[in-house]
Protein backbone atom coordinates (compact mmCIF):
# COMPACT_ATOMS: atom_id res chain seq x y z
CA UNK A 1 0.00 0.00 0.00
CA UNK A 2 1.28 3.67 -0.90
CA UNK A 3 1.78 6.12 1.93
CA UNK A 4 1.21 9.57 2.35
CA UNK A 5 4.82 9.79 3.03
CA UNK A 6 6.00 7.91 -0.73
CA UNK A 7 3.53 10.02 -2.21
CA UNK A 8 5.16 12.99 -1.00
CA UNK A 9 8.38 11.88 -1.05
CA UNK A 10 8.70 10.32 -4.27
CA UNK A 11 5.56 12.08 -6.24
CA UNK A 12 5.08 8.80 -7.74
CA UNK A 13 2.72 9.10 -10.75
CA UNK A 14 0.70 6.20 -10.54
CA UNK A 15 0.10 7.16 -7.22
CA UNK A 16 -1.12 11.13 -8.07
CA UNK A 17 -3.04 9.39 -11.14
CA UNK A 18 -5.22 7.01 -8.40
CA UNK A 19 -5.65 10.75 -6.26
CA UNK A 20 -7.17 11.94 -9.49
CA UNK A 21 -9.94 9.66 -9.33
CA UNK A 22 -10.63 9.89 -5.82
CA UNK A 23 -13.61 12.63 -5.00
CA UNK A 24 -13.10 16.06 -4.63
CA UNK A 25 -13.91 16.18 -0.83
CA UNK A 26 -11.09 13.49 -0.24
CA UNK A 27 -8.73 15.14 -2.26
CA UNK A 28 -9.32 18.23 0.01
CA UNK A 29 -8.76 16.46 3.13
CA UNK A 30 -5.32 15.32 1.72
CA UNK A 31 -4.43 18.75 0.72
CA UNK A 32 -5.31 19.53 4.65
CA UNK A 33 -3.56 16.81 6.31
CA UNK A 34 -0.46 17.69 4.27
CA UNK A 35 -0.70 21.38 5.78
CA UNK A 36 -0.60 23.45 2.59
CA UNK A 37 -0.96 26.95 4.54
CA UNK A 38 -2.57 28.57 1.47
CA UNK A 39 -6.29 29.46 0.42
CA UNK A 40 -7.42 28.83 -2.93
CA UNK A 41 -10.81 27.56 -2.59
CA UNK A 42 -11.46 27.92 -6.36
CA UNK A 43 -7.76 25.64 -7.49
CA UNK A 44 -8.73 22.32 -8.92
CA UNK A 45 -8.16 19.77 -5.93
CA UNK A 46 -5.91 17.77 -7.46
CA UNK A 47 -3.50 20.70 -8.00
CA UNK A 48 -3.36 21.96 -4.86
CA UNK A 49 -2.67 18.11 -3.66
CA UNK A 50 0.32 18.42 -5.91
CA UNK A 51 1.26 22.08 -4.38
CA UNK A 52 1.23 20.87 -1.26
CA UNK A 53 3.46 17.56 -1.79
CA UNK A 54 5.68 20.20 -3.29
CA UNK A 55 5.19 22.14 -0.06
CA UNK A 56 5.34 19.24 2.16
CA UNK A 57 9.18 18.74 0.22
CA UNK A 58 10.35 22.43 1.06
CA UNK A 59 9.70 23.56 -2.19
CA UNK A 60 8.79 26.85 -3.70
CA UNK A 61 8.07 27.93 -7.06
CA UNK A 62 10.24 27.28 -10.22
CA UNK A 63 13.75 28.73 -10.07
CA UNK A 64 16.34 28.26 -7.75
CA UNK A 65 18.85 30.19 -7.44
CA UNK A 66 21.52 27.67 -9.19
CA UNK A 67 19.94 27.78 -12.64
CA UNK A 68 21.46 24.59 -13.58
CA UNK A 69 19.67 23.19 -11.18
CA UNK A 70 16.38 24.26 -12.13
CA UNK A 71 16.90 23.28 -15.75
CA UNK A 72 18.11 19.42 -14.71
CA UNK A 73 14.83 19.72 -12.05
CA UNK A 74 12.58 21.01 -14.85
CA UNK A 75 13.65 18.67 -17.09
CA UNK A 76 13.90 15.07 -14.58
CA UNK A 77 10.21 16.46 -13.39
CA UNK A 78 8.38 16.95 -16.92
CA UNK A 79 10.18 13.47 -17.41
CA UNK A 80 8.40 11.46 -14.72
CA UNK A 81 4.87 13.05 -15.48
CA UNK A 82 5.31 12.16 -19.77
CA UNK A 83 4.92 8.53 -18.66
CA UNK A 84 2.25 8.29 -21.85
CA UNK A 85 2.56 9.83 -24.62
CA UNK A 86 0.25 10.59 -27.14
CA UNK A 87 0.93 9.03 -30.49
CA UNK A 88 2.14 10.82 -33.35
CA UNK A 89 2.57 9.27 -36.44
CA UNK A 90 6.21 11.10 -37.39
CA UNK A 91 8.17 12.61 -35.65
CA UNK A 92 11.79 14.65 -36.90
CA UNK A 93 14.22 16.19 -35.07
CA UNK A 94 15.54 19.13 -37.20
CA UNK A 95 18.56 21.70 -37.33
CA UNK A 96 17.16 24.81 -38.73
CA UNK A 97 20.12 26.50 -40.53
CA UNK A 98 19.21 30.26 -39.80
CA UNK A 99 21.35 33.61 -39.97
CA UNK A 100 21.70 33.94 -36.20
CA UNK A 101 22.86 30.22 -36.00
CA UNK A 102 21.64 26.51 -35.85
CA UNK A 103 18.72 25.87 -34.03
CA UNK A 104 17.00 22.28 -32.60
CA UNK A 105 13.54 21.50 -33.72
CA UNK A 106 11.21 18.75 -33.57
CA UNK A 107 8.89 18.32 -36.16
CA UNK A 108 5.46 16.39 -35.36
CA UNK A 109 3.22 15.23 -38.15
CA UNK A 110 0.26 12.95 -37.38
CA UNK A 111 -0.41 12.43 -41.20
CA UNK A 112 2.62 12.41 -42.96
CA UNK A 113 1.25 12.06 -47.08
CA UNK A 114 -0.82 14.28 -46.60
CA UNK A 115 -0.57 18.59 -46.79
CA UNK A 116 -1.64 19.88 -43.52
CA UNK A 117 -1.46 23.51 -41.64
CA UNK A 118 1.34 24.22 -39.56
CA UNK A 119 1.99 25.50 -35.76
CA UNK A 120 5.06 26.64 -34.97
CA UNK A 121 5.59 26.32 -31.24
CA UNK A 122 7.81 28.05 -28.42
CA UNK A 123 8.34 26.47 -25.27
CA UNK A 124 7.97 28.01 -21.86
CA UNK A 125 10.71 27.89 -19.10
CA UNK A 126 10.78 31.41 -17.85
CA UNK A 127 13.38 32.09 -20.70
CA UNK A 128 15.97 30.62 -18.54
CA UNK A 129 14.51 26.69 -19.25
CA UNK A 130 12.18 24.49 -21.20
CA UNK A 131 13.37 22.61 -24.33
CA UNK A 132 12.12 20.04 -27.11
CA UNK A 133 11.54 17.47 -24.07
CA UNK A 134 9.98 19.46 -21.63
CA UNK A 135 7.07 20.29 -24.23
CA UNK A 136 6.62 17.07 -26.77
CA UNK A 137 3.32 15.92 -25.12
CA UNK A 138 1.66 19.46 -25.77
CA UNK A 139 2.79 19.92 -29.06
CA UNK A 140 2.02 15.46 -29.72
CA UNK A 141 -1.52 16.60 -28.31
CA UNK A 142 -1.82 19.71 -30.02
CA UNK A 143 -0.60 17.79 -33.56
CA UNK A 144 -3.08 15.20 -33.00
CA UNK A 145 -6.20 17.07 -31.64
CA UNK A 146 -6.21 19.39 -34.25
CA UNK A 147 -5.25 17.29 -37.13
CA UNK A 148 -2.17 20.16 -37.97
CA UNK A 149 1.87 19.75 -38.07
CA UNK A 150 4.39 20.88 -35.13
CA UNK A 151 7.32 22.68 -35.44
CA UNK A 152 8.62 22.69 -31.79
CA UNK A 153 11.36 25.28 -31.62
CA UNK A 154 14.45 25.21 -29.23
CA UNK A 155 15.50 29.04 -29.28
CA UNK A 156 18.63 29.78 -26.88
CA UNK A 157 18.44 30.34 -23.19
CA UNK A 158 19.07 33.11 -21.32
CA UNK A 159 20.96 34.37 -19.29
CA UNK A 160 23.56 33.25 -22.10
CA UNK A 161 21.01 34.86 -25.06
CA UNK A 162 20.03 37.93 -24.84
CA UNK A 163 16.18 39.23 -25.43
CA UNK A 164 17.24 40.50 -28.91
CA UNK A 165 18.96 37.12 -29.64
CA UNK A 166 16.08 34.88 -28.10
CA UNK A 167 13.53 37.10 -30.64
CA UNK A 168 15.65 37.18 -33.93
CA UNK A 169 16.29 33.49 -33.62
CA UNK A 170 12.46 32.66 -32.96
CA UNK A 171 11.25 34.90 -36.07
CA UNK A 172 14.40 33.45 -38.19
CA UNK A 173 12.52 29.99 -37.20
CA UNK A 174 8.99 31.24 -38.60
CA UNK A 175 10.55 32.69 -41.59
CA UNK A 176 12.23 29.35 -42.37
CA UNK A 177 9.22 27.58 -41.80
CA UNK A 178 7.24 30.10 -44.10
CA UNK A 179 10.51 29.50 -46.74
CA UNK A 180 10.33 25.62 -46.77
CA UNK A 181 6.75 25.93 -46.65
CA UNK A 182 6.43 23.40 -49.69
CA UNK A 183 8.55 21.24 -48.63
CA UNK A 184 7.25 20.56 -45.47
CA UNK A 185 3.79 20.22 -47.14
CA UNK A 186 2.20 23.25 -45.72
CA UNK A 187 -1.49 23.92 -46.56
CA UNK A 188 -1.43 27.56 -48.54
CA UNK A 189 -1.97 30.05 -46.39
CA UNK A 190 -1.98 28.39 -42.94
CA UNK A 191 0.97 28.85 -40.66
CA UNK A 192 0.37 30.00 -36.98
CA UNK A 193 2.35 30.39 -33.82
CA UNK A 194 1.76 29.28 -30.41
CA UNK A 195 3.64 29.35 -27.11
CA UNK A 196 3.02 29.14 -23.13
CA UNK A 197 4.61 31.32 -20.78
CA UNK A 198 7.57 33.10 -21.59
CA UNK A 199 7.11 30.74 -25.13
CA UNK A 200 3.49 32.76 -25.19
CA UNK A 201 5.72 36.17 -24.66
CA UNK A 202 8.11 35.01 -27.63
CA UNK A 203 5.07 34.35 -30.25
CA UNK A 204 3.01 38.13 -29.64
CA UNK A 205 7.05 39.51 -29.86
CA UNK A 206 7.35 37.88 -33.03
CA UNK A 207 3.93 38.33 -34.16
CA UNK A 208 3.97 41.93 -33.59
CA UNK A 209 7.63 42.08 -35.34
CA UNK A 210 6.54 40.27 -38.27
CA UNK A 211 3.51 42.08 -39.35
CA UNK A 212 4.99 43.43 -42.59
CA UNK A 213 7.00 40.52 -43.47
CA UNK A 214 5.59 37.28 -45.90
CA UNK A 215 6.04 35.08 -43.64
CA UNK A 216 3.64 36.92 -41.00
CA UNK A 217 1.26 34.42 -39.69
CA UNK A 218 -2.81 35.06 -39.35
CA UNK A 219 -3.10 33.74 -35.80
CA UNK A 220 -1.23 32.81 -32.71
CA UNK A 221 -2.16 30.90 -29.31
CA UNK A 222 -0.55 32.43 -26.28
CA UNK A 223 -0.92 29.92 -22.99
CA UNK A 224 -0.42 32.20 -20.09
CA UNK A 225 1.36 34.44 -21.51
CA UNK A 226 4.10 36.51 -20.12
CA UNK A 227 3.18 39.90 -21.23
CA UNK A 228 4.32 43.22 -18.90
CA UNK A 229 7.53 42.76 -17.19
CA UNK A 230 7.27 46.30 -16.39
CA UNK A 231 3.81 46.90 -14.26
CA UNK A 232 2.74 44.67 -11.34
CA UNK A 233 -1.12 43.67 -11.54
CA UNK A 234 -3.44 42.15 -8.44
CA UNK A 235 -2.54 39.00 -9.20
CA UNK A 236 0.82 38.95 -9.20
CA UNK A 237 -0.69 39.85 -5.18
CA UNK A 238 -3.08 37.36 -5.13
CA UNK A 239 -0.96 33.78 -6.40
CA UNK A 240 2.36 35.38 -5.49
CA UNK A 241 3.11 32.06 -2.73
CA UNK A 242 2.68 28.25 -3.01
CA UNK A 243 1.70 27.58 -6.70
CA UNK A 244 3.91 26.74 -9.18
CA UNK A 245 4.73 30.26 -10.68
CA UNK A 246 5.49 32.23 -7.71
CA UNK A 247 6.06 36.42 -7.34
CA UNK A 248 10.03 35.72 -6.31
CA UNK A 249 10.32 33.60 -9.73
CA UNK A 250 8.78 36.13 -11.85
CA UNK A 251 11.46 38.55 -9.97
CA UNK A 252 14.42 35.99 -10.66
CA UNK A 253 13.19 36.28 -14.58
CA UNK A 254 13.04 40.08 -14.73
CA UNK A 255 16.63 40.04 -13.42
CA UNK A 256 18.03 37.34 -15.46
CA UNK A 257 16.12 38.14 -19.03
CA UNK A 258 16.37 41.73 -18.97
CA UNK A 259 18.04 43.58 -16.14
CA UNK A 260 21.72 41.10 -16.97
CA UNK A 261 20.89 42.66 -20.24
CA UNK A 262 20.36 46.13 -19.38
CA UNK A 263 17.04 45.88 -21.26
CA UNK A 264 14.27 48.16 -20.19
CA UNK A 265 11.11 46.69 -18.47
CA UNK A 266 9.05 48.49 -20.76
CA UNK A 267 10.63 47.94 -23.97
CA UNK A 268 8.08 46.10 -26.33
CA UNK A 269 11.70 43.39 -27.08
CA UNK A 270 10.53 41.92 -23.72
CA UNK A 271 6.59 43.56 -22.78
CA UNK A 272 4.76 43.01 -25.68
CA UNK A 273 2.01 45.25 -24.38
CA UNK A 274 3.95 48.26 -25.09
CA UNK A 275 4.15 48.28 -28.64
CA UNK A 276 1.53 50.40 -30.22
CA UNK A 277 -1.48 47.94 -31.63
CA UNK A 278 -1.94 47.05 -35.05
CA UNK A 279 -5.19 45.79 -36.27
CA UNK A 280 -3.34 43.54 -39.05
CA UNK A 281 -1.59 41.68 -36.43
CA UNK A 282 -2.64 37.89 -36.15
CA UNK A 283 -5.60 36.99 -34.66
CA UNK A 284 -5.17 36.44 -30.95
CA UNK A 285 -6.75 33.47 -28.54
CA UNK A 286 -5.23 34.08 -25.03
CA UNK A 287 -5.93 31.23 -22.63
CA UNK A 288 -5.27 31.88 -18.72
CA UNK A 289 -4.91 30.01 -15.46
CA UNK A 290 -7.33 31.59 -13.20
CA UNK A 291 -4.57 31.15 -10.03
CA UNK A 292 -1.50 32.72 -12.30
CA UNK A 293 0.50 35.40 -11.37
CA UNK A 294 0.20 36.07 -15.22
CA UNK A 295 -3.23 36.45 -15.87
CA UNK A 296 -4.32 40.04 -15.03
CA UNK A 297 -1.44 41.05 -17.60
CA UNK A 298 -2.59 38.24 -19.92
CA UNK A 299 -6.32 39.47 -19.57
CA UNK A 300 -5.55 43.29 -19.85
CA UNK A 301 -3.66 42.69 -23.39
CA UNK A 302 -6.41 41.02 -24.47
CA UNK A 303 -8.92 43.71 -23.59
CA UNK A 304 -5.88 46.14 -24.90
CA UNK A 305 -5.81 44.10 -28.41
CA UNK A 306 -9.52 44.38 -28.78
CA UNK A 307 -10.31 47.78 -27.88
CA UNK A 308 -7.62 48.90 -31.14
CA UNK A 309 -9.85 46.92 -33.08
CA UNK A 310 -7.23 43.87 -33.72
CA UNK A 311 -8.89 40.11 -34.02
CA UNK A 312 -8.81 38.42 -30.49
CA UNK A 313 -10.92 35.58 -28.34
CA UNK A 314 -9.98 35.33 -24.80
CA UNK A 315 -10.16 31.94 -22.54
CA UNK A 316 -9.77 31.45 -18.55
CA UNK A 317 -9.83 28.07 -16.55
CA UNK A 318 -10.51 28.96 -13.10
CA UNK A 319 -9.60 26.05 -11.19
CA UNK A 320 -6.50 25.98 -13.06
CA UNK A 321 -2.83 27.25 -11.93
CA UNK A 322 0.46 27.59 -14.21
CA UNK A 323 1.83 25.06 -15.85
CA UNK A 324 -1.54 23.22 -16.14
CA UNK A 325 -0.34 21.76 -19.64
CA UNK A 326 2.62 19.72 -18.47
CA UNK A 327 -0.41 17.63 -16.19
CA UNK A 328 -1.92 16.28 -18.82
CA UNK A 329 -1.01 12.61 -18.12
CA UNK A 330 -2.23 12.61 -14.38
CA UNK A 331 -4.92 15.24 -14.59
CA UNK A 332 -7.85 14.51 -16.32
CA UNK A 333 -9.28 18.32 -15.83
CA UNK A 334 -5.86 19.47 -16.65
CA UNK A 335 -5.85 17.02 -20.30
CA UNK A 336 -9.93 18.53 -20.76
CA UNK A 337 -9.11 21.40 -20.65
CA UNK A 338 -5.90 20.81 -23.00
CA UNK A 339 -8.01 19.22 -25.65
CA UNK A 340 -10.63 22.35 -25.45
CA UNK A 341 -8.22 24.87 -25.89
CA UNK A 342 -6.87 22.68 -29.20
CA UNK A 343 -10.61 22.65 -30.46
CA UNK A 344 -10.92 25.71 -29.96
CA UNK A 345 -7.87 27.51 -31.56
CA UNK A 346 -8.87 25.28 -34.50
CA UNK A 347 -11.86 26.96 -34.96
CA UNK A 348 -10.32 30.43 -34.55
CA UNK A 349 -7.56 30.10 -36.68
CA UNK A 350 -9.77 28.73 -39.33
CA UNK A 351 -11.91 31.49 -38.80
CA UNK A 352 -9.24 34.32 -39.59
CA UNK A 353 -6.90 31.75 -41.97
Amino acid sequence: MITIKQIVQRSRVPAVRLIDHLPQFSQRALVKLLGYPYDYPQLDPLTACLMAMQHKQGRAGFLAQDLSRTRQYYEQKIKLLSTYKTKIRQIQDLRLPLASGTLKARHYHPQPNKKLAMLVFYHGGGFVAGSLDTHDEICRLLAKTMQVQVLSVQYPLAPEANPQQVIEASQQALEWVYQNRRQLNIYKGRIAIAGDSAGGNICAVVAQRSIQQAYAVKAQLLIYPCIDLQYSYPSQQRFAYGLSLTATDVKRVKQLYAEQHHVEFDDPLISPVYAEPNPSLAASFIVTAGHDVLRDEAEFYAEKLAAHGCKVQYQTYIEQAHGFIHLTAISKQAKKCCLDIAKQFKKFWWAHA
